[in-house]
């Protein structure tokens, strides 16, 4: 590799020692012009032995050691402070890149996109047991959401005020990558505990003069381990409100600046959120198999939270959607918390349903976590 790379992939590892070959593997194959920073997060598991040998058979892999177990939101800030590519990509560790990936991810760079959005699919490996394409019974791939949405962005790129249907896609950071320069000047920085990606990314979105996207599955996010921060129920999810909390603190420095935000931007955000906040609540979300992330003792303190801040940020002429969606929003905005909790039987069914479509092409899509 002759000068910066065009992409520094960034890989927070801790206790995934089951998983990290097969990622390294994909981040490491031929005919990417990448560097990869792998920041062992005091991994108690032997991640740190692992990448060691890695990397001393591999130049392209540098990897960062943390003292102290710090969490994604600030391994990925380690790796992102000795990363040289002009793009950053932040890559779980339990997960892969799609065959394939790195060859249309170079290609959509090549007109410099603030942002480059990516389609992705869940891998659900299943219990041990007779061999599935994953070598588990009951592995599976499911397509993930938003393709329709990523394949309307002009292929010049596009922007959230051209389509602001772009908020609806996954607040993650691994289904992007941000110009590294671009990414300094916003401000923002990746926070502690969970839900840590969504500053990042609505910041980002806001930013950006330019976004470009892949609508083919670059990804693949893998949905069932154990121990997964986002497949685990605890109190750490109530971190959502105070995400989204910064998001909505920084559309009103913007409109201070008088840089305001269009009212169909500020809508779609607000509806992004309470809908974000419903998949958290719900027993069951958009992925087979998923249940509540909020502890039973909480579940009434989020629902009032969702409630108030629902009141709190709803923007002027604001109208609800129809359908379930619509339904349960209402809900919400009444503080009804029985009656919303009683309709979850049916929200299993329309979700397992819509699921079959999905694998069948025919389901809608829908943005998620």
């Amino acid at each position: 590799m002759h000068g910066p790379p065009l992409i520094s992939v960034i890989i927070p590892v801790y206790n995934v020692a089951a998983y990290l070959p097969e990622c390294l593997d994909s981040v490491l194959g031929p005919g990417g012009d990448v560097e990869v920073i792998a920041v062992d997060d005091a991994s108690p598991d032997g991640c740190g032995a692992l990448l060691a040998e890695r990397a001393a058979a591999d130049p392209r892999l540098h990897v960062v050691s943390l003292a102290v177990n710090g969490g994604p939101g600030a391994a990925r800030n380690a790796g992102l402070a000795v990363a040289a590519g002009e793009y950053a990509w932040f890559v779980d560790a339990d997960d892969r890149l799609a065959d394939g990936a790195l060859a249309a991810v170079t290609a959509a760079l090549r007109g410099r996109p603030d942002v480059l959005l990516i389609g992705w699919d869940a891998t659900f490996d299943g219990p041990p047991g007779r061999a599935g394409r994953t070598g588990r019974a009951g592995a599976r791939t499911v397509p993930g959401p938003g393709r329709d949405v990523l394949a309307r962005v002009p292929a010049a790129g596009g922007t959230l005020e051209g389509q602001p249907g772009l908020i609806d896609l996954s607040m993650t950071s691994w289904s992007k990558l941000l110009r590294r320069e671009f990414l300094a000047k916003l401000g923002v920085t990746f926070g502690p505990g969970i839900h840590e990606d969504v500053i990042v990314t609505c910041a980002a979105l806001l930013a950006a003069e330019s976004v470009g996207a892949v609508a083919r599955p670059c990804y693949r996010y893998r949905r069932d381990r154990r121990g997964q921060f986002m497949g685990t129920a605890g109190p750490g999810h109530l971190g959502i409100f105070e995400a989204y909390r910064q998001v909505f603190d920084l559309l009103d420095a913007r409109a201070a600046a008088a840089t305001p935000a269009s009212p169909a931007v500020r809508a779609a955000i607000f509806e992004r959120a309470i809908w974000h906040y419903t998949t958290v609540f719900q027993a069951t979300g958009p992925w087979p198999g998923r249940g509540s992330l909020v502890p039973p003792g909480a579940r009434r303190a989020f629902f009032a939270r969702m409630h108030a801040d629902f009141m709190a940020r709803r923007p002027p002429g604001y109208r609800r959607p129809r359908g379930a969606r619509g339904l349960k929003f209402a809900l919400i905005e009444r503080d009804v918390y029985l009656a919303y909790v009683a309709l979850e039987p049916l929200n299993r069914l329309r979700v397992a349903a819509g699921a079959g479509l999905a694998r069948r092409g025919g389901g809608r899509e829908a943005g998620n976590g």
